[in-house]
């Protein structure tokens, strides 16, 4: 009898540290941060993340372009809300702390069907198959008001049927909590999905699909299941929208979301499964937080996302990992005279920047409400030449400083770059 040996893996210390420091962080945010606009901004970040998720699995973890991924969380945000009416009306009995599982499978139909038909093709001809379907639904949304509600959208009551152990989700903070556990449990089901069979495989037909067609797998499957995948936890993200907003509109359907999305995960990093995470908060922030304080703030999002294309294209994931690396290898105290150069001249640039951008908004939006403008707890006269004067000075003081000290950054980032490839070849040697 041959003898036989078993082999436990080693528990992953780190990974349940995070999870666990997740859940804390879940938890008592809320206890830190309870103001009404607080609470408010967290359940939005929330559903936000779970929608950059998903699509992540679709872009960053399969290699498909969406223009249309509003389209399962909006339809899984309408069916969710009509399941909320009929738990009013006593035609169906269902927890609403389940109301989002109806919006998953509402998305994960719809990803069966449409994803039949976009799945068919990849790359250019994917995306715009998606737009198609994104412009399609969208217009059925007005021309069927029976279902959708027409302009007006649908409402709903979220404070329906038997308390769900004394949770009747009325208050803010209750339903922060139950979007706090779809969350962790959909992040958590959507990092062990990339940890699957049908996850690796998906990054094998976003590297090299015709080597995976060599080998006998059909990508068009493997496209179309990951999508039906990724279109349930949109739907999720859509449930909870509705149960969060108690009212669903045809804009949750329109390219203006599904374009959020895009942005979202581009802006945090579509190779790293935080990245969607970390754009996901920031896009929350600049169209939540800045939407209370200018009306240029999707300007000011432009803004950020041209910066991130051209200098830091792997996203903010990227920028932590790539300046980790540095520290990693004991070299990051070279780094923080140029850091703090680059800080500096981007701060008067950013300064400068705001001034001209609120100085021109006020001029051209609100010139009836007067000349005058609070900026930066300062009240400027946009007419006059002061105010002016002092934002062409910040400009021209922050390019000054800005510019050369990003050549010296960048040369020494460099230099430190060609030595870690000279350590990681040398300890390949050995």
């Amino acid at each position: 009898m041959a003898n036989s040996t078993f082999r436990f893996k080693p528990i992953n210390f780190g990974r349940w540290f995070i999870w666990g420091f997740t859940t804390l962080l879940f938890i008592g945010a809320p206890l830190v941060f309870d103001s009404g606009f607080a609470i408010t901004l967290l359940s939005q970040m929330g559903i936000m993340i779970i929608f950059a998720l998903s699509y992540n699995m679709l872009l960053g973890q399969t290699g498909m372009l969406s223009f249309g991924h509003a389209v399962y969380s909006g339809l899984g945000a309408f069916f969710a809300i009509h399941a909320l009416n009929w738990i009013a009306a006593g035609k169906l009995h269902l927890p609403v702390s389940l109301l989002p599982l109806v919006g998953g499978l509402a998305g994960a139909f719809f990803g069966v069907i449409f994803g039949y038909v976009t799945t068919k093709k990849a790359g250019t001809p994917f995306a715009m198959i998606t737009l198609g379907i994104g412009e399609m639904v969208f217009a059925c949304s007005l021309m069927f008001p029976g279902f959708f509600g027409g302009e007006g959208g649908i409402t709903g009551n979220r404070v329906v049927g038997e308390p769900f152990f004394g949770l009747t989700y009325g208050p803010a903070i209750q339903v922060y909590y139950l979007i706090a556990v779809w969350t962790l449990v959909c992040m958590v089901m959507m990092f062990a999905f990339t940890q699957t069979p049908l996850g690796r495989m998906a990054n094998a037909v976003r590297d090299n699909p015709e080597r995976v067609e060599f080998i006998g797998y059909n990508t068009q499957r493997v496209r179309w299941f990951v999508l039906i995948a990724s279109s349930f936890f949109a739907g999720v993200s859509g449930g909870l929208t509705a149960i969060n907003f108690e009212i669903v509109g045809a804009e949750s359907l329109s390219a203006i979301r599904s374009g959020g999305v895009l942005l979202a995960v581009f802006l945090g990093g579509a190779l790293f499964f935080f990245g969607p995470i970390l754009g996901a908060i920031v896009f929350v922030i600049f169209a939540i937080s800045m939407s209370e304080f200018t009306k240029a703030w999707q300007l000011y999002l432009g803004v950020v996302f041209v910066l991130m294309v051209m200098y830091a294209p792997g996203g903010l994931s990227s920028l932590i990992l790539m300046n980790l690396r540095v520290v990693g290898y004991g070299k990051f105290k070279r780094l923080l005279d140029p850091y703090l150069g680059v800080f500096a001249g981007s701060l008067l640039l950013t300064l400068g920047v705001i001034m001209v951008i609120e100085m021109t908004y006020h001029l051209t939006l609100e010139a009836a409400n007067g000349t005058v403008r609070s900026i930066f707890g300062f009240q400027m006269d946009t007419a006059g030449g002061t105010a002016w004067i002092i934002a062409g000075s910040l400009l021209v003081g922050g390019t000054l400083i800005f510019e050369p000290m990003r050549r010296r950054f960048k040369a020494e980032w460099d230099a430190i770059a060609e030595e870690i490839e000279d350590e990681e070849q040398k300890k390949l040697v050995l």
